[in-house]
C-alpha cells in the first residue's frame, strides 16, 4: 500500500497554520512507523501497546490543548488534527490519548486543587502514570444522573462504594476520576491503585476497540482521604463538562478513521483487476461508493475545523460538539462499511484495515453519548423540547 498522503479536496490544509500542519505530520509519521506495525497483533491479542506511552508523552500528545504542568498547550485544531491521526491508526490508540488528556488531565486541571494539579499532571502528561475516567454504570450509560456508586463522608475524609463500568484504561490506570453521589451532591474523586477496597477487572470477549484496554471497576469500603476529593466539583454539570472535550476529540478522530478506510478502499479499486481487464475503480457502483465517502470526509473536515476554531475563540457551544460528535461517527462508520464491501472478501482479513476500524465505530457511535442521545440533545436546541423520557 502507498503511503498515506491524506485526503482533501477541498484544499483545507490551505486554511491550516504550519504549526497545525506540523503537528499533523508528525503524528502522522508516528502512526505510519510506529502503530500500524504493531496493531494487527494488537488488534488480534486484545492487548494496547503500552510500550508506545512513553512516546506519546515525549511527543507532547497527552493532555495536549493543556496549559502548563508539563502539558503541550496546542490549539484545538491542533489538538484535533493529533486525534484524526491517532485513529487513522486506530480507535483505541486515540482512546487512550483522549481519556488520557480530555477525561483525567482537564478535571484535575479544571477542578483540582493546586497539590492535585502538581502530583498528577506532569506525570500524566509525560507519560510516567496513566488516568481513567469512572462516569459509567452497569445500569446507568446514556443516564448517568442514576449513578448509585456513593460517597459517604467520614472523620479523616470518605468511604466509597459501587461500580463503574466500559471503563478505558482502567487496569492501566494509576489514577482513577470516580464520579460519586455524596449527600452534597455529585463530586469527583481520585482513587489511586492499590487503594484497598478498589479492583478493576479487565472485560474480555469484546469484538470492537481490542487494541483498548477496558476494565469493569469495584468500591467496596473504598477509604478516600480528603485530599483526594476534586475540591471544585459540584454536581453532574461538572462530569459532562469533561465529555463535552473527549467528544471533541472524537468527532475529530472518527474523521481519520473514515481517511483511512477510504484511502484503502481507493488504492485497492484502482488495482483489483475484474471484467474485461479494467480495474473495478473503472464500474459505476464502485466510483459512487468513493464518491459519497470523498464528500462526507470534505463535509466532516469544514465541519471539525470550524468547530476547532469556535473552541479556540471560547464560542463553542456543547450542541455543536454534539452535532461533529454525531455527524462524522456516523458517516465514518458508513464509511467504513462501503470500503468493506469493496475489498470484497479481502476485507473481512485483518491485513486490511476497513473491517477492524468498522469494529472499532460501532463502539465509537455508542461511547460518549450514543448517536440518538446527541440527536435528542440537538433537537431539544432547536425545538425548546426535550424528548429525554
Amino acid at each position: 500500500m502507498a503511503k498515506f498522503q491524506g485526503t482533501d479536496l477541498y484544499q483545507i490544509d490551505d486554511l491550516l497554520s504550519d504549526e497545525e500542519r506540523m503537528v499533523r505530520n508528525t503524528v502522522r509519521e508516528f502512526v505510519e512507523e510506529e502503530f500500524m506495525p504493531l496493531i494487527r497483533d494488537c488488534y488480534r491479542k486484545g492487548e494496547f501497546p503500552k510500550q508506545l506511552i512513553p512516546q506519546l508523552g515525549k511527543m507532547g500528545l497527552l493532555g495536549a490543548n493543556l496549559t502548563g504542568y508539563g502539558c503541550a498547550g496546542l490549539n484545538n485544531v491542533a489538538y484535533g488534527l493529533a486525534n484524526q491521526e491517532l485513529e487513522r491508526g486506530d480507535s483505541g490508540l486515540r482512546s487512550f490519548v483522549s481519556v488520557q488528556g480530555s477525561l483525567v488531565m482537564y478535571p484535575i486541571h479544571a477542578f483540582g486543587s493546586e497539590e492535585q494539579k502538581q502530583t498528577w499532571l506532569p506525570k500524566l502528561a509525560a507519560g510516567e502514570a496513566v488516568g481513567c475516567f469512572g462516569l459509567t454504570e452497569p445500569d446507568f450509560g446514556s443516564n448517568p444522573s442514576g449513578m448509585r456508586t456513593r460517597a459517604e463522608r467520614t472523620k479523616n475524609g470518605w468511604i466509597l462504594n459501587g461500580g463503574k463500568m466500559w471503563i478505558t484504561n482502567g487496569t492501566l490506570a494509576d489514577v482513577a476520576v470516580i464520579w460519586a453521589r455524596t449527600d452534597e451532591d455529585i463530586r469527583g474523586f481520585l482513587v489511586e491503585k492499590g487503594t484497598p477496597g478498589f479492583t478493576a477487572k479487565p472485560i474480555h470477549g469484546k469484538l470492537s476497540l481490542r487494541a483498548s484496554d477496558t476494565a469493569e471497576m469495584l468500591f467496596e469500603n473504598c477509604s478516600i482521604p480528603e485530599k483526594n476529593i476534586l475540591p471544585k466539583t459540584s454536581g453532574l454539570k461538572n462530569a459532562l463538562m469533561c465529555l463535552s472535550q473527549a467528544r471533541y476529540g472524537i468527532a475529530w478522530g472518527a474523521l481519520g478513521a473514515a481517511m483511512a478506510c477510504y484511502d484503502e478502499a481507493l488504492n485497492y479499486a484502482k488495482g483489483r483487476i475484474q471484467f474485461e481487464n479494467k480495474p473495478i475503480a473503472s464500474h459505476q457502483l464502485v466510483q459512487e461508493k468513493l464518491v459519497y465517502m470523498v464528500t462526507e470526509i470534505t463535509k466532516a473536515q469544514l465541519l471539525v475545523l470550524q468547530l476547532g476554531r469556535l473552541k479556540d475563540q471560547h464560542k463553542v457551544s456543547t450542541v455543536q460538539i454534539s452535532l461533529a460528535k454525531r455527524n462524522n461517527v456516523f458517516h465514518a462508520l458508513e464509511i467504513a462499511r462501503l470500503a468493506r464491501q469493496i475489498l470484497g472478501a479481502n476485507g473481512i482479513l485483518d491485513d486490511y484495515h476497513a473491517m477492524r476500524h468498522l469494529c472499532n465505530l460501532e463502539t465509537v457511535i455508542t461511547y460518549e453519548g450514543t448517536h440518538d442521545i446527541h440527536t435528542l440533545i440537538i433537537g431539544q436546541h432547536i425545538t425548546g423540547h426535550a424528548a429525554f423520557s
